[in-house]
């Protein structure tokens, strides 16, 4: 979810693109931007996304991501074909069926999950309180004191949301981990934190606000030798940073797709369980669609067989057309060419943030080693909430994150090096005015 400033009304007073710097042959970050975009080999895809309109620069893919040209036509597609001609006939031909499948497309593309522990159904809010409950019920019928969750500080505001709200509901306590923003969450603080007492451990894979690249491995471990499962929440790492779920043995995950997925405004979330636990974990919201047999409508509630379990109403099989779209590309471009640029992108933009931004006193608030970097870097400055009003009436679009930060949110397959040092070069304009 996005809070970004609202944009200007009326008549546009400064019409971005036609007024905005273009790329001097003299300009050496300018010729440097045109060098890495010659060397992509990921740069065919950028002309696979929808263009925007008098949009100058998309900073802003780590909050939604860019439609695919391929979702217009394939939506026309559903609407009049599969929806229009088949019409309730279509579940029996296929979409019952879509949670699951689509999960799996997305386990394989970009979790390192085998088939059958994904599922694409609600948001990642529900699938996160779903997981979270059915985890710590599993944990605490096991062992009762084991009541405590862990969690961070500075973790995404639904995440600590929902977990406080599970907290007050089942009696739990709240461990809380002081986190720096830039820094995020390490292995250290984690280990001094868990023990006996611990029933879950819940952290972010990517922090939202700095784009901190946590540790999985070591941090699951810690979970694992104090007992405990870890329940990671992927939304701002899915399409951007491989991730390996079952080689590192983690539990339980959930992330969104209209992200880096390109699935759109409000596409359903996935979620992961582990089939180790498809027998022990039972989670709370019981609906028709996540029983056994859901046209039987039977008397009584059993659940459906393994991750399928994790459903609970009709699944949103409209929100899932683009979503597949968005995997096409991913599946064809492949993950680690993905990770590749990300972190070439984002090693760019710290290079022009230390040559354009920091003499007019911007600060990175991201980690500097790409290595412990996801896909976003944030730059921070007093005067930055009205200062990203300013670059959206300009055509640059980022977000802005509480109190001073705005981000910068690069889509590898969507996002050239000149639209980002486009982008960076009307901000340095702006604060230089300043």
């Amino acid at each position: 979810m996005t809070h970004e400033p609202e944009p200007a009304t009326g008549p546009a007073t400064d019409p971005p693109v036609a007024r905005a710097r273009e790329l001097d042959a003299a300009d050496p970050w300018a010729a440097r931007a045109r060098e890495l975009d010659a060397a992509d080999p990921l740069a065919g895809f950028r002309d696979r996304f929808e263009p925007a309109a008098n949009v100058l620069a998309y900073l802003d893919g780590n909050s939604l991501g860019r439609p695919p040209r391929a979702a217009a036509d394939r939506l026309a597609w559903f609407v009049r074909e599969d929806w229009g001609g088949r019409l309730i006939r279509g579940w029996d031909e296929g979409w019952i069926d879509w949670p699951t499948e689509l999960g799996d497309r997305i386990g394989r593309v970009a979790l390192g999950a085998a088939a059958g522990q994904v599922v694409v159904a609600d948001s990642t809010t529900v699938l996160l309180y779903k997981l979270a409950r059915a985890a710590l019920d599993a944990v605490t019928d096991a062992d009762p004191a084991r009541r405590e969750i862990v969690l961070d500080t500075d973790n995404f505001p639904t995440d600590r949301y929902v977990l406080e709200g599970i907290a007050a509901e089942r009696g739990a306590r709240l461990r809380w981990i002081e986190t720096d923003p830039a820094d995020g969450v390490t292995p250290a603080q984690v280990r001094a934190a868990v023990g006996p007492a611990t029933a879950l451990v819940v952290f972010s894979h990517v922090a939202y606000r700095s784009g901190q690249l946590a540790e999985m491995d070591a941090i699951t471990v810690a979970a694992h030798e104090a007992g405990a499962p870890a329940l990671w929440d992927l939304s701002h790492s899915v399409g951007s940073v491989p991730v390996r779920l079952d080689e590192l043995a983690v539990d339980a995950a959930v992330g969104c797709t209209y992200k880096y997925l390109c699935g759109g405004p409000g596409s359903p979330a996935f979620g992961y369980l582990a089939a180790r636990h498809h027998d022990r974990w039972r989670q709370p919201v019981q609906g028709w669609f996540g029983s056994r047999e859901p046209f039987e409508m039977g008397p009584g509630y059993q659940p459906g067989a393994g991750v399928r379990g994790l459903v609970s109403g009709t699944p949103p099989v409209l929100g899932m057309v683009a979503l597949g779209c968005g995997l096409d590309l991913l599946a064809e471009a492949g993950i680690e060419a993905v990770r590749a640029k990300s972190r070439a992108l984002t090693g760019f933009a710290v290079e022009l943030a230390d040559a354009l931004l920091a003499p007019c006193g911007v600060r990175i608030a991201s980690p500097r080693d790409p290595e412990r970097r996801g896909g976003h870097l944030t730059v921070r400055r007093a005067d930055f909430r009205e200062m990203c009003a300013r670059l959206w009436r300009r055509g640059v679009l980022p977000d802005f994150r509480a109190p001073d930060g705005i981000r910068i949110g690069l889509a590898p397959l969507s996002t050239s090096y000149g639209e980002l040092y486009a982008g960076l070069r009307v901000l340095a304009d702006l604060v230089a005015e300043e």
